[in-house]
C-alpha cells in the first residue's frame, strides 16, 4: 500500500494529459529547461565572478565602461525672495 506501481502512475499520466492536454504540458517542460538551462549559466558565471574582485584594475575597467555619467538639473520651481 505504501509504494506506487508502474500501472499507479500511468493512470495519473492519462489523467493528467486529460486535463492539461499534451501541447500545454510540452510547454511547461520547454519552459523548465530553459529555466534549468538559464540557472545552470548564472551559476557558471558567478563562478567567474571572484576573479574580477581579486583583480581590482579590472574591476575599474568594467566599472568605467557600464557607468553613464549623466547631470542632474534642478526642476523645482522654488521662489526665493
Amino acid at each position: 500500500m505504501g509504494s506506487l506501481s508502474i500501472w499507479h502512475w500511468l493512470i495519473v499520466l492519462v489523467i493528467v494529459m486529460m486535463v492539461f492536454g499534451t501541447k500545454k504540458l510540452r510547454n511547461i517542460g520547454s519552459d523548465l529547461g530553459g529555466a534549468v538551462k538559464g540557472f545552470k549559466d548564472g551559476m557558471k558565471e558567478g563562478e567567474g565572478a571572484p576573479a574580477a574582485k581579486e583583480d581590482p584594475a579590472a574591476a575599474k575597467e568594467l566599472r568605467d565602461s557600464t557607468t553613464i555619467d549623466v547631470q542632474a538639473k534642478d526642476t523645482s520651481n522654488h521662489k526665493q525672495g
